[in-house]
């Protein structure tokens, strides 16, 4: 998440609240609740119930994807924000950490629909982490998927030769202390990259993730 395109979004209105509720289901393992609960709910171990689908070999990835998917998840970064991930939240794809890479319903079930696709998670089961996956739809459906994050409150630009958007909310647990957790989607062509995360928002990284894969 570049400092040169992060912003933080305030959510207003029940409609957009729900939303970051729904955010907060990523990484607390609840259910999405039918409208915006006041009372403040714990947040537990960044754990759900991941995607189970798999990378494809690169040979039937298509080419419109502008990339070849990774069959690792050290190959979806650069060399420097490896290094950083390794140092700032390890480890890498800790089996206790299932968090989704979104919650947004339509976002989850084209992620869910057996797409190729790689999910890459750091830290372990605590209230800090985040979940990528690296995925390739058909252009059709991420422009569906666009339209949809930008019905739901997600705040989307064009930069980096596609669309970038993004969601932040901050809320306080029932031990009083400050918890911040958004998504983050990349699309360009067939290729998508879909972040969710919980209090570890490292600087530039979407970006490293874009530079990397489509070089």
């Amino acid at each position: 998440m570049s400092g040169a395109v992060r912003r933080e979004l305030v959510l207003r209105g029940a409609a957009l609240l729900a939303a970051a509720t729904a955010l907060l289901c990523a990484v607390t393992a609840c259910a999405p609740e039918p409208g915006p609960s006041e009372t403040p709910s714990r947040t537990a171990s960044p754990s759900s119930t991941a995607p189970t689908t798999t990378p494809l070999p690169a040979e039937t990835t298509p080419a419109a994807a502008g990339f070849a998917l990774p069959q690792q998840c050290e190959d979806i970064y650069s060399d420097g924000m490896l290094a950083t991930l390794n140092s700032a939240n390890p480890p890498l794809n800790d089996p206790g950490v299932t968090m989704n890479s979104t919650q947004n319903v339509d976002a989850l079930e084209l992620l869910t629909s057996g797409i190729p696709t790689i999910r890459c998670s750091w830290g372990q089961p605590s209230e800090s982490g985040l979940a990528t996956n690296v995925s390739v739809a058909d252009t059709a459906r991420t422009a569906a998927l666009l339209d949809a994050l930008r019905s739901a409150g997600f705040g989307c630009e064009s930069i980096w030769e596609g669309t970038l958007c993004q969601i932040e909310q901050r809320t306080v647990n029932l031990d009083d202390e400050e918890v911040t957790l958004g998504e983050s989607h990349f699309v360009r062509g067939d290729g998508w990259v879909s972040t969710a995360w919980i209090n570890f928002a490292p600087e530039g990284y979407t970006e490293d993730i874009v530079s990397t894969l489509f070089g």
